[in-house]
């Protein structure tokens, strides 16, 4: 009798460690540190995948501890990283249209940007990202602001001669525009720049100004307000293939949690703005406001900029941008 229960015991052991073994771990990277809303996002999605238990873990490796921030997109297309939370305008080398989710002006509020991602825009550029072998889980766009390190920045001219750092190339065309030095660099390396001088003036989102303790380093700050020149798309992306390879029970884990995501991005994403101008003013920083006028001159110059060059650059660039413009 105790050989017998002896064997069923070590049977249900290894039973039990051969589903431990047969439960799919899910690699998830991205360059944030823990407190900051993207990686809130993911944590949402590993949280609800995991309450679901269908043998489906998602490990989460933050702060770029497993890739470097603009190097995520290429292991992902590959299938060497499972999913990520990405600017999806850093993969725009690989794919030139992903730089319309960083084009200034483009987007007015945090509503329109949600509008934006459920257009037939958004599709147009989710079949580019299927030839990747990449799908959206989650949609979302951040609003972002400008900080100086010796001034305000409002309008065109104050970037004039500066050493300044933007997010995405038709930013960055659009400051080059207005007489601004462009130094190319991911949000997480803008604090050590700022420290030793490298950078005058820098744009990024509302969260990374906060997450990175930018205020320690800059004397005014432009948040987003009623006008926001700054949203950049940043979804959580996921190899298609992967999920294709899941069960049906995994991916509707999935597909649930990113659903309870993709509803806290969005409501969080318009508290961002405001917690950072407290941040800000609560360390001793100028808050600047940009005006319609300056807005409107902003635009402006990116039509001759950013956009003149989208549409050269991009065979179906006209046809992307027209899209996007016409989602009221």
């Amino acid at each position: 009798m105790k050989s017998m229960l002896k064997t069923a015991v070590a049977a249900l052991a290894i039973a039990s460690a051969a589903s431990v073994a047969y439960a799919t771990e899910l690699r998830l990277s991205h360059q944030w540190s823990n407190n900051d809303i993207r990686h809130k996002v993911a944590q949402i999605v590993a949280d609800e995948v995991a309450a679901a238990n269908v043998d489906l873990d998602i490990k989460i490796f933050g702060s770029q501890s497993l890739f470097k921030a603009r190097e995520q997109y290429k292991p992902l297309s590959r299938g060497q990283l499972d999913m990520t939370v990405l600017p999806l305008s850093y993969a725009g080398g690989q794919q030139p249209a992903y730089n319309l989710t960083l084009m200034p002006g483009l987007v007015k509020n945090h509503d329109h940007a949600a509008r934006l991602s459920a257009s037939p825009f958004m599709a147009a550029l989710e079949e580019k990202m299927a030839q990747d072998d990449v799908m959206v889980l989650v949609h979302g766009y951040l609003a972002g602001g400008f900080a100086g390190k010796d001034k305000c920045i409002t309008k065109p001219e104050d970037v004039q001669g500066l050493q300044t750092r933007a997010a995405g190339k038709a930013f960055e065309q659009m400051l080059a525009g207005a007489g601004a030095s462009i130094a190319s660099m991911a949000s997480s390396e803008i604090y050590n720049a700022m420290q030793t001088g490298v950078l005058q003036a820098v744009n990024t989102s509302s969260s990374s100004f906060v997450s990175y303790r930018i205020y320690e380093q800059v004397k005014c700050y432009t948040p987003a307000g009623d006008v926001a020149l700054w949203f950049m798309y940043q979804p959580l992306l996921m190899n298609k293939s992967t999920f294709d390879g899941l069960t049906e029970a995994q991916q509707q884990a999935l597909r649930d949690g990113a659903a309870k995501a993709q509803a806290y991005y969005l409501d969080e994403a318009k508290k961002e703005d405001a917690a950072s101008v407290k941040a800000f003013a609560d360390a001793g920083v100028e808050i600047a406001q940009m005006t319609a006028e300056d807005f409107a001159a902003w635009r402006e110059l990116a039509k001759e900029t950013s956009y003149k060059a989208f549409i050269a650059d991009v065979a179906d660039g006209q046809a992307l941008l027209d899209m996007a413009l016409a989602v009221e």
